[in-house]
C-alpha cells in the first residue's frame, strides 16, 4: 500500500542504510531500492520466518545490499547496531498485515475463513487470541475492543465472547461477534461496508501482539538512528495508532524534525478500489532537520 509514495518520500539522496521494520513480502524494501542508487542497502525485520523468507527471495536480486533479521520493530536500534548500521537514511514501519499473513498463514488472522484463533505475528511468541479471548474479564475484554478496534458495540461483544468460551476458532469468534450486533442493524448491509467482525479481529491481533506498545518503543528509536536529512515514515490503518504516531512526531518536532507533509497521505481511489484493506491507511512522514 502506498508504494509509490514511500519510495518518493524515503528513498535516500545519497548513499547509506535504509531500514524496513516490517518487511513483510518485501513490496516497500523493493520499490525503495529501485529508486535509490547503488550504494543505497537494506535491512529489514520481520518477527514471521515465513514473511522473511519471501522477501528474501523477492530481494535476492539486489545481492549484498539487502540484510534480513528476524526481530521486532521496536528493537529495530540494537539490531541495526549489531548489523553495524550506524546511522539510516530511512526508516519504514508498515503497521497492516501482508497479504500472505491473512490468506495463507492459517494463524486465524482473517473472518474469511475457519482457522484456529491463533493471531501471533511470530509463531513462536507466547500467547495466543484464543488464550487472550477464554482469560480476560468482560471489563478488560471489553475495553480492548474499543481502544484497538474502534468499536462502538464492544461491551455487547465482550458480552457474548465470556458467554460463549471457549473460543477456538476464527468461526467462534465471527459468531460471538454477530451475536452481539443489535437486531435493528442485521441484514442492512450495503455494498462497501466493512465486515461486522473486522474492528475486533483488529483489535485481538493487535493485543495479543502489544502493537501499540512495540510502536510506541519504536518510534524515537528509530529517530535516534537518522542523520540529518534522514526521514521516517509510518503507515498505520488504525485512529490508536495513529495518534500514537502524531503525539510522537510532535514531541520529536522539539528536538530537531520537521513533517515532511503537514498531513498525512492517503491511498488514492484506484489504489483503494484494487485493495479495500488500503482505504484507512495513513501514511506520515518525518524529517530530521539541521
Amino acid at each position: 500500500m502506498l508504494v509509490d509514495e514511500v519510495a518518493f518520500l524515503l528513498r535516500p539522496r545519497g548513499d547509506g542504510w535504509v531500514i524496513d521494520g516490517t518487511v513483510g513480502m518485501g513490496g516497500h524494501a523493493e520499490a525503495m531500492l529501485d529508486a535509490s542508487g547503488e550504494g543505497v542497502s537494506l535491512l529489514g525485520l520481520d518477527v514471521d520466518p515465513e514473511a522473511l523468507a519471501r522477501a528474501g527471495a523477492r530481494l535476492a536480486r539486489f545481492g549484498p545490499r539487502v540484510r534480513l533479521a528476524r526481530a521486532s520493530f521496536r528493537d529495530l536500534e540494537p539490531v541495526a547496531r549489531a548489523e553495524g548500521v550506524r546511522e539510516a537514511r530511512a526508516v519504514l514501519l508498515d503497521l497492516g498485515v501482508s497479504s500472505y499473513q491473512i490468506e495463507e498463514s492459517g494463524r486465524g488472522f482473517s473472518f474469511q475463513r475457519d482457522e484456529p484463533l491463533d493471531m501471533r505475528l511470530d509463531p513462536d511468541a507466547p500467547g495466543t487470541a484464543a488464550g487472550l479471548l477464554n482469560a480476560l474479564p468482560e471489563a478488560e475484554l471489553a475495553r480492548l475492543i474499543f481502544e484497538y478496534g474502534d468499536e462502538r458495540h464492544a461491551r455487547r461483544i465482550a458480552r457474548a465472547i465470556v458467554r460463549r468460551r471457549p473460543l477456538r476458532s476464527t468461526a467462534d469468534l465471527v459468531a460471538a461477534v454477530r451475536s452481539a450486533e443489535p437486531a435493528r442493524a442485521r441484514g442492512r448491509g450495503r455494498a462497501g461496508a466493512i465486515h461486522v467482525a473486522t474492528r475486533t479481529f483488529q483489535a485481538v491481533r493487535m493485543a495479543v501482539n502489544d502493537e501499540p506498545g512495540a510502536l510506541t518503543e519504536a518510534l524515537p528509536r528509530a529517530a535516534r538512528l537518522l542523520g540529518v536529512g534522514g526521514r521516517v515514515g509510518v503507515i498505520a490503518f488504525h485512529s490508536g495508532e495513529d495518534r500514537i504516531v502524531k503525539r510522537t512526531f510532535r514531541t520529536l518536532g522539539a528536538a530537531g524534525f520537521a513533517p515532511v507533509e503537514p498531513s498525512p497521505l492517503t491511498p488514492g481511489d484506484d489504489e483503494v478500489r484494487a485493495n479495500a484493506r488500503a482505504r484507512s491507511a495513513k501514511l506520515r512522514v518525518l524529517e530530521r532537520v539541521p
